[in-house]
């Protein structure tokens, strides 16, 4: 696997290094070892999908803190995604700074998401399937978001938003959400 590092501290676009032959690939997806040697979480108590069936969807940017924060490992099984995540964190570095990767199903890549970082994404195709590895479990008294349309954020969505949910609609600009 090969780690390339974000803008974010402690985030990483995460890549496969396939074994192809003529019957077709093999990778590894998730290595325990490779992921203790980067300092990156290992545990991960809960694994999630979501499916969003247009094109142009935003949906985030979602975060969990409190007693619970979690680290997510995310993956586009099908389509495309404009995948964002923001900082958080108190004391970090890059607090209020985003990084944003294409996940693709045929590139097989990943995004590591560490805790006190907000996660979104917007679909470049429809019918998108991302997996979601969480590091704890749902906590819905310690969820939150920052709304993905703050123009204080400077985020560049690739496609005019098409849909996002009520509560996505509900979030808070960056300015009044608390530091994580």
């Amino acid at each position: 696997m090969i780690f390339d590092p974000l803008p974010i501290a402690s985030a990483f676009e995460v890549r496969l290094e396939p074994r192809r032959d003529a019957r077709g690939l093999f990778a590894r997806v998730y290595c325990d070892d490779e992921f203790r040697a980067e300092g990156l979480v290992t545990d991960w108590v809960q694994m999630n999908i979501s499916v969003t069936i247009g094109q142009g969807i935003i949906r985030g940017l979602h975060f969990q803190a409190g007693p619970v924060p979690e680290a997510k490992l995310v993956r586009c099984l099908s389509g495309r995604a404009h995948d964002v995540i923001l900082d958080l964190r108190a004391g970090s570095a890059t607090y209020g700074r985003h990084a944003a990767i294409t996940l693709d199903a045929e590139d097989r890549n990943a995004v590591y998401v560490p805790p006190g970082v907000a996660h979104g994404f917007q679909t470049l195709t429809p019918d998108v399937e991302l997996q979601y590895l969480h590091s704890a479990r749902y906590a819905p008294d310690h969820e939150g978001g920052v709304d993905a349309l703050d123009p204080a954020l400077g985020l560049d969505w690739p496609l005019p938003p098409a849909m996002r949910s009520d509560r996505d609609r509900n979030l808070p600009p960056l300015a009044e959400v608390d530091p994580l």
